[in-house]
């Protein structure tokens, strides 16, 4: 049996720009997101993700688990947008449930660190909801330069990516802020300290969305403990109680490798006040601040 996965890189094109098309003309049919996965990046978000689409009343994208829009695609516009999603009568047909209707989502882990992604959601889906997921900052950087070398994105040792990162950067966002249509590869693919400073991004997210409706969870604690955590996840986007069949796997790891003692004594040292801010924030103590005992 040949599936769309077995399908030549050019079927795959066309297939999805006749897509888009097609929903473009039909926008006004179909749902917009009732909650985002926001990032970060290299958090373990996609075994969230996988757990959140099994659920039957949750609505996926037709295509991608990305949509990227409020991000890298904003000038396409709204009906662009909404054309990713299922038509709403589709959706309730599939859920099997005739007395709620699903929720809409999707992932896109650049929304969190985009300097606009935030304020274009708050203005564009008021009420929202949105959820955030955080790791380690100094083993997200890590993992995110290694999948960047694995992908062909970057050629340097870690050590010289967190040294050229500045120089790499330099007035990108502004740019990014002055032209909704300037996409900044530096930004996207080459801010692995930056990225980590997430207090920065979540007083954002909870100025501009409201604190309620962003929901907070750690790669750690969901790795050591799935189920629990999964279970918060629902009741915060007031969904039943399920159980994934494919369980929460790992997708995406990285190719292992070591962390040099000086890559991991400077970022360790650029991220305490940012750490000390986020518990603040966050009201409790970060796992990855906690001896590993206390995880298990």
């Amino acid at each position: 049996m040949i599936t769309r996965a077995d399908a030549p890189m050019w079927v795959k094109r066309r297939g999805r720009q006749v897509s888009r098309t097609f929903g473009r003309y039909t926008a006004g049919l179909r749902m917009i997101p009732d909650f985002l996965m926001c990032g970060g990046n290299r958090c373990g978000t996609t075994a969230l993700h996988r757990a959140l689409i099994e659920h039957p009343l949750v609505a996926p994208p037709v295509l991608h688990k990305s949509v990227n829009y409020f991000d890298v695609h904003y000038p396409q516009g709204p009906r662009w947008y909404r054309g990713h999603f299922p038509v709403r009568a589709v959706a309730q047909w599939r859920s099997g449930q005739s007395e709620r209707p699903p929720l809409a989502m999707e992932a896109s882990g650049y929304y969190l660190d985009h300097p606009e992604a935030v304020h274009r959601i708050a203005r564009d889906l008021p009420g929202v909801k949105a959820i955030v997921m955080l790791r380690d900052p100094v083993e997200r950087a890590h993992s995110a330069h290694r999948h960047n070398v694995a992908r062909g994105f970057d050629s340097v040792s870690f050590d010289e990516a967190i040294e050229l990162e500045p120089l790499r950067n330099v007035g990108e966002r502004e740019r990014m802020a002055a032209d909704p249509s300037y996409l900044s590869w530096a930004d996207r693919h080459s801010s692995f300290v930056r990225r980590g400073q997430y207090v920065d991004r979540l007083e954002l997210f909870f100025a501009e969305l409201g604190r309620e409706n962003v929901h907070v969870l750690f790669s750690e604690r969901f790795s050591e403990t799935p189920e629990p955590e999964y279970a918060r996840v629902l009741e915060f986007l007031g969904l039943p109680p399920h159980v994934p069949a494919a369980g929460f796997g790992r997708w995406n790891p990285s190719p292992p490798a070591e962390m040099t003692p000086r890559a991991r004594a400077r970022l360790e040292e650029h991220y305490a006040p940012y750490d000390d801010r986020l518990e603040v924030l966050l009201g409790e103590p970060l796992p990855w601040r906690q001896p590993a005992r206390l995880l298990s």
